[in-house]
């Protein structure tokens, strides 16, 4: 008992961490129509906002694992926040030039600081407690980070005083001030906060807890169950990144007023979903039958947003969202599993699959630009099929322990 009241503290500030995460994202779908509609560009390259942000996660993502290793967990996520406010000081001089290059650049110095704050917060909070209940913890930060998202766009709108439609690029430069300020004194916080390092069971080379499992393999890629919860990860990453950043653009496609208020659609559905994850698992329902359960609402989700009249179809995106709610918490737990001794290196291979951020949302934009956007909405399913298989027999997986 003792011992759970001890990870209420850690669990604050590393959610307080994951919302910022959420923002730092969320700041993208207000970007997108506004860099669409002032500087000219397609909607294809538009969401190369998103490809600059999360390509970094597959350059940076086992990097990130070595400066853990270094530094450890709670160093990095300071680092991580010098990052951000360097990635948004970039973002004053873009707006000043009107350069739609240096946004890509800004936005690829956000990512990198993303890949960092990631790479730590993840499987900080996966091992801070009992595997079985890691699903749990992480709806938690889920509800933290998807709130954030919404917020981002509409605090933009609120401190520039207008909608998407009607921003110039020079109404940017307040708001990112403001951002930097808080992200530095983010950084602060987490030199200060009383995070404990962790280590997953085996992982520590001195430990008896080493799984038999984990044991008998020499590299990473006698794994198969984590191999395929990598491409499960990336792809659910993809589609997550479409629910969450493409409101705001497809309201405005929709021509419906006050777009940016749309945002809040996805990530209420998220939080329904961790909401169940939270009062579920695992008592009631295991994290392999919540990833299933998500999956076939993401199936469902996706065909009626596209076979809907277009103005209901922006509602059912929301279906997708609660779809994507549990998928997150629920492979990060299922693809670690007896990991030992490649915990962090797992992990870091886990990180690199957010990469799936920069291209699934960039197909949907150029798919955009041809099929429109309800039509593109169509990408959603094979992903959402193949996340079905990975719930029902692909963590299962494994390779034999004996030579």
């Amino acid at each position: 008992m003792n011992k759970k009241r001890n990870f209420a503290i850690p669990i604050a500030f590393i959610g307080m961490m994951f919302f910022a995460i959420g923002f730092a994202l969320g700041i993208n779908s207000f970007l997108i129509p506004v860099l669409n509609g002032t500087l000219g560009v397609s909607s294809g390259e538009s969401y190369l906002i998103l490809a600059a942000t999360f390509s970094t996660f597959i350059i940076f993502g086992y990097p990130a694992s070595l400066v853990i290793g270094k530094i450890g967990y709670k160093r990095t996520m300071a680092l991580s926040f010098l990052l951000f406010a360097i990635a948004f000081a970039l973002f004053i001089p873009s707006a000043r030039y009107e350069s739609f290059a240096l946004f890509l650049v800004a936005s690829f110095m956000s990512g990198i600081g993303n890949t960092f704050l990631q790479a730590s917060v993840n499987p900080y909070i996966t091992i801070l407690g009992p595997i079985e209940s890691a699903a749990r913890r992480i709806s938690i930060m889920g509800i933290c980070n998807k709130l954030a998202w919404p917020v981002a766009p509409v605090f933009l709108a609120f401190v520039i005083g207008k909608d998407t439609t009607d921003t110039l690029i020079s109404d940017l430069y307040l708001p990112f001030y403001i951002i930097i300020g808080v992200f530095l004194l983010l950084g602060v916080i987490s030199l200060m906060a009383p995070l404990p390092e962790v280590k997953a069971a085996g992982e520590d080379p001195d430990s008896a807890e080493e799984s038999p499992y984990a044991a008998s393999k020499t590299s990473i890629w006698q794994f198969p169950h984590l191999l395929l919860g990598v491409l499960a990860l990336f792809l659910y990453v993809g589609v997550e990144t479409v629910a969450l950043g493409t409101l705001v653009d497809y309201a405005t496609w929709l021509e419906l007023p006050n777009a940016s208020s749309y945002a809040w659609i996805s990530p209420i559905g998220m939080v329904l979903g961790y909401i169940c994850g939270i009062i579920f698992i695992p008592k009631y329902l295991s994290q392999a039958n919540a990833l299933m359960i998500c999956a076939v609402l993401g199936i469902a989700g996706s065909i009626l947003v596209v076979l809907t009249p277009a103005d209901m179809s922006i509602w059912f995106i929301a279906l997708i969202a609660i779809g994507c709610s549990l998928i997150w918490p629920a492979i990060w737990p299922l693809a670690m599993a007896d990991l030992g001794k490649f915990t962090k290196t797992g992990s870091s291979l886990l990180v690199m699959a957010i990469a799936g951020g920069a291209i699934i949302p960039t197909a949907y934009g150029f798919l955009k630009d041809v099929v429109g956007a309800q039509n593109s909405y169509w990408i959603a399913l094979p992903i959402f099929v193949y996340i079905l298989y990975y719930g029902v027999s692909g963590y299962k997986i494994r390779t034999s322990v004996s030579k």
